[in-house]
């Protein structure tokens, strides 16, 4: 029979699904839900995207609805495409027809949509499927294109069509399977020369807009179309540019991209002077809002312009420089930049309606910056270069940056004094945002000219250090200045080193500036700060120097006249710069120690920003792990707040982080002083491995965790306090549980096994095997490596008594049989398993037998077949055994079996178990005797503890780990005795040992044995 077939569901009334939309569009809330959940349920049905496709498509439908119905459309069908049950073939051709109807949508929210879907849909259908979607598209604008004067409709069909093939461009351009580069490859081919034309015959009135022209409507629609013809254009562009360029494929390309940057270089230069030009005309910026609205596109479509230039140089900067006019361009842009400096400042901001926008003058000075390569003096390869800039431009261009655009302006301060610590964090982010404001990218152009032209560069800023650093500013203007200045010598510090004595400017000029009082000083002092964070972080200073710590230790505390929030902020990140360095010395820190963790934790409590108290918490937790031992008189001031800090940050799971990672930084400086801190561990621990924090915080509360059993010596509580031992239920419901951090969780009950493991057993043994049961069942190789690992470690150091049955009752031990028996796990699992089984047979042979026994009543099977599977792999797997130490380890398991008596282990003495032992004998005699000729030899059979484990090194669990190192019988025990003494109990507990089972052997290994036993005792 076939199984039976499921009714599909039945398609709803059209009428019952726009009824839907309608619900889900309304202001209504719970109609709103009850509706979109419905939505979601109605679309899985075959072929009602289609319909609500239909619904978006109606003109006669509410605007809202329409609106509606097509973002849902845009948000679900583009990612089920694929799905034939949702979209049969029927469907998507109407899909695809309708979709191009909308080419003459009035909405702008519509006709977006439908642009993403169009391209969405293309990226799997085009050509294949759709292979007249782009001439379509290019019928539309070329028929638009001839009557947009004459039919009132055609601008709009035209604009919507070149909207559509900008995203199905933006969408191929992105394409990096191999059928996709070739149709993009194809599209280039196709449409660079009719774009040309169209961009052209559009953007031909450009040149010759009048200040009279801009409130006129056309104006805006030439500039507007002109620009979504340019952007297609410059996705062809910069996609063939880069794969000659970068891919090294079709290179046919190559000529036409060059011209269009030339033609487009031209462009550029014209369209800015005609936008100047119309500025100035105007003389203040337009009230109406057509006019308006033409600046901002032309802005706009200037801006475009400069983008295609930064993405062709970053992209390939070396053949960026070799694009015809190249250099021309550049010292255009930076011209315009020089330009801005000699008029009023109003005339550069942020607005498309000044004469110079911002984002025009960073794209300038970021394309200068990263085209000054080109003009160094010397060139990558040694030789003089024949092309280089003067020194009075290098002079005057460091001059304009650090006089116009390197200050802070009005706006930095007003900015300052509105949200002081938000200008701090803004200021911390300069290095991410530089390509986009005025200051942060001066400075990175004036690194760079100190890069390639340090010869003008630096006798330039020693003089005007020289004539400023003794003088005492007084007004606004000289403070900025300097403060300027100072930002200057911190930017370019590392070529400065020979020009400028830092440690003599820090004890005679800046030492006495961190104590001026004047109002308008927080402006140098929080350069100051930056300054010594920076000069340090760049081995301009040495983090040693009193005077250092004595200015910023000041900053961090003053709060006076002549201070405020942003200097004590912008010092603590300056000290965590400081104290991060190569050449921080923990001895010359000491002394300012308190003072700074004083500081830090008071700086903690009072911002108000969550982002501010990170930067603050990043500080201190860097302090703390570098002052080492130094912070333990200062653990309980540092912990107290904490709880406060961690219950005001709710859900700021950054700072929380933070917070745990201070504890952390507690705990291990503190090493054996640590338990004081263990209430705090045990609830923060506990609340951030519950949801939703878990999410969020697990790392951290797992390092914090681990951290805190290492530096510890008792899991049990201390004066009342809770103990690590309450965590220990949740130790056991993490290893089962959490396999993604399954490492890290084994770690810790190691550490827990190491503290106490008696007491960890007596608590829980049952449930701890069961959970190691659970997780060793569910695990990869690696973390069943770690899980055997931690077991044997257990099975080594507690006494069997508190662990065998348990063994039992968890099912592990029957576990390792079953995976044995199967023998399906990888060789290094089966390998692992043997080593366990091995530990419990050294610890206790009787309590192997009665596991043994114990689990063939459970598997409902012969104990001689549980024996067969252990046997047959221990036999096996000792050929995969690398590590000498292990091979003893399985020597003495296998003997410690021997002496039960059992016949299934007998039956294998004359054969595998004296092969195994003969092995091992010859291992450690030719280590011996190797040691002995050459004292100088390590035993490769007994490795220090120091090459076997590292990670806990420095605390007191490494000492704990080396005393089990130490004590491993492995370790301590002569095998040949071990032997020997098993040997005579497996005699007692088998009279007959001689004549049943050792007539059998080899006479020459027996021989061999019997040496080995009486001779020298490895």
């Amino acid at each position: 029979m076939s199984p039976p077939s499921h009714p599909q569901p039945q398609p709803i009334p059209p009428q019952e699904l726009y009824n839907i939309v309608c619900g889900a569009a309304s202001q209504d809330p719970a109609l709103v839900q009850a509706s979109t959940a419905r939505l979601k349920e109605a679309l899985e049905i075959p072929g009602e995207y289609d319909v609500l496709h239909e619904i978006a498509a109606q003109k006669s439908v509410p605007l809202h609805v329409r609106q509606q119905a097509i973002i849902q459309f845009k948000n679900a069908a583009t990612g089920h495409w694929r799905s034939r049950k949702l979209f049969p073939p029927e469907s998507k051709a109407r899909i695809r027809e309708r979709s191009l109807t909308f080419l003459d949508e009035p909405d702008d929210m519509i006709s977006e949509c439908n642009a993403l879907i169009i391209a969405k849909i293309a990226r799997q259908d085009y050509p294949v499927s759709w292979p007249g979607l782009v001439s379509h598209l290019v019928a539309s604008i070329n028929s638009s294109i001839e009557a947009r004067y004459a039919t009132p409709n055609a601008s709009l069909l035209l604009r919507r069509s070149l909207q559509v093939l900008n995203a199905i461009l933006k969408e191929y351009a992105a394409f990096k399977m191999l059928t996709g580069v070739k149709t993009m490859g194809q599209l280039v081919e196709d449409l660079r020369t009719p774009l040309q034309n169209y961009y052209a015959r559009l953007a031909g009135p450009l040149p010759t807009i009048t200040p009279a022209a801009l409130n006129q409507v056309r104006t805006a629609e030439d500039l507007l179309l002109s620009h979504l013809a340019f952007k297609c254009l410059v996705k062809l562009t910069f996609w063939a540019y880069h794969r000659y360029t970068c891919s090294k494929d079709y290179p046919q390309f190559a000529p036409w991209v060059e011209q269009f940057f030339h033609d487009s270089a031209v462009q550029l230069q014209a369209l800015s002077e005609v936008r100047i030009g119309l500025i100035s005309a105007l003389g203040t910026p337009p009230s109406d809002v057509v006019a308006q609205r033409s600046l901002d596109l032309l802005t706009r479509h200037i801006r475009v312009f400069g983008k295609l230039f930064r993405r062709m140089q970053r992209d390939s900067p070396a053949h960026f420089v070799t694009l015809p006019i190249c250099g021309d361009l550049v010292l255009y842009y930076w011209n315009k930049v020089v330009q801005a400096t000699t008029g009023p400042v109003d005339q550069i901001a942020d607005s498309s309606l000044v004469t110079f926008p911002v984002r025009f003058l960073v794209q300038g000075m970021a394309l200068f910056r990263d085209s000054l390569a080109q003009w160094a003096p010397v060139k990558k390869n040694g030789s003089q270069n024949d092309r280089v800039l003067s020194k009075e431009f290098v002079e005057d261009a460091v001059k304009i940056l650090v006089t116009r655009f390197i200050p802070l302006n009005p706006s930095d301060l007003e900015d300052w004094m509105a949200d002081p610590e938000e200008w701090v964090n803004a200021e911390e982010k300069e290095n991410d945002q530089w390509e986009y404001e005025l200051r942060p990218c001066g400075e990175r152009v004036l690194m760079t000219l100190a890069k390639q032209y340090p010869h003008y560069v630096k006798p330039l800023i020693e003089t005007t250090f020289n004539n400023l650093v003794g003088q005492r500013a007084t007004d606004l203007p000289t403070i900025i200045q300097k403060e300027a200045l100072y930002c200057a010598v911190g930017r370019c510090a590392i070529h400065l080193k020979d020009a400028i004595p830092f440690r003599q400017w820090l004890e005679t000029s800046l030492v006495a500036e961190a104590q001026e009082t004047h109002q308008s000083y927080p402006i140098v002092k929080r350069r100051i700060a930056w300054l010594l964070g920076k000069l340090v972080a760049d081995e301009c200073l040495h983090a040693s120097i009193p005077q250092l710590w004595q200015v910023l230790v000041h900053l961090l505390q003053d709060e006076g006249p002549g201070s405020d929030a942003v200097v004590r902020l912008t010092a603590a990140i300056a000290i965590r710069e400081c104290v991060d360095s190569l050449n921080f010395d923990g001895n010359s820190f000491a002394p300012f120690l308190p003072p700074v963790v004083t500081s830090l934790v008071k700086l903690t409590a009072e911002a108000d920003s969550l982002e501010a108290k990170r930067r603050i918490t990043d500080s201190l937790n860097t302090v703390i792990e570098r002052a080492e031992a130094r912070i333990v008189p200062l653990i309980g001031m540092v912990a107290e707040p904490i709880p406060q800090l961690w219950t005001a940050a709710a859900e700021d799971w950054l700072f929380k982080a933070c917070l745990l990672g201070t504890v952390t930084k507690l705990v291990e400086a503190a090493k054996e002083n640590a338990n004081s801190l263990v209430a705090l561990v045990v609830p923060l621990v506990r609340e951030s491995l519950s949801s939703p924090a878990l999410l969020h915080l697990d790392v951290d509360a797992f390092t914090l965790w681990q951290a805190a059993l290492r530096n510890t010596d008792t899991i049990a509580g201390m004066n009342g306090a809770p103990g690590l031992v309450e965590l220990l239920p949740l130790a056991i419901e993490q290893l089962s549980s959490n396999l993604e951090l399954l490492g890290t969780i084994v770690h810790i009950h190691e550490s827990y096994f190491l503290l106490d493991a008696q007491s960890v057993l007596q608590l829980s043994a049952v449930d701890l095997l069961r959970a190691f049961n659970t997780a060793m069942n569910q695990a990869v190789g690696g973390n069943v490596k770690d899980m055997t690992a931690a077991l044997a470690l257990l099975f080594q150091i507690a006494p069997p008594v508190l662990w065998g049955e348990a063994a039992h009752i968890s099912g592990l031990f029957a576990s390792l049989v079953k995976g044995l028996e199967e023998d399906k796990l990888t060789t290094l699992i089966l390998t692992d398993y043997i080593y366990v089984l091995a530990r419990i047979a050294v610890a206790d042979r009787q309590l192997f037998l009665q596991l043994v026994s114990a689990t063939a009543t459970a598997l409902n099977v012969k104990e001689s077949l549980i024996w067969e599977a252990i046997l047959n792999q221990w036999w096996t797997r000792f050929d995969n055994m690398s590590e000498p130490r292990l091979r003893k380890l399985t020597a003495m398991g296998i003997a410690s079996l021997v002496a039960t008596g059992r016949p299934e282990v007998l039956d294998r003495l004359s054969t595998e178990i004296f092969n195994l032992w003969i092995d091992v004998f010859g291992e450690i005699k030719e280590a011996l005797s190797n040691a002995e000729s050459d004292p100088s030899l390590t035993l490769y059979w007994d490795r220090p503890f120091d090459g076997t484990y590292t990670e806990a090194e420095g605390t007191p669990e490494y000492d704990r780990r080396k005393a089990v190192f130490d004590n491993d019988p492995v370790r301590t025990t002569s095998l040949t005795v071990y032997i020997g003494e098993r040997w005579r109990e497996a005699e007692q507990a088998c009279p007959d040992l001689q004549a049943r089972y050792l007539s059998k052997a080899e006479p020459e290994l027996l021989k061999q044995i019997h040496d080995a036993l009486m001779g020298t005792r490895p």
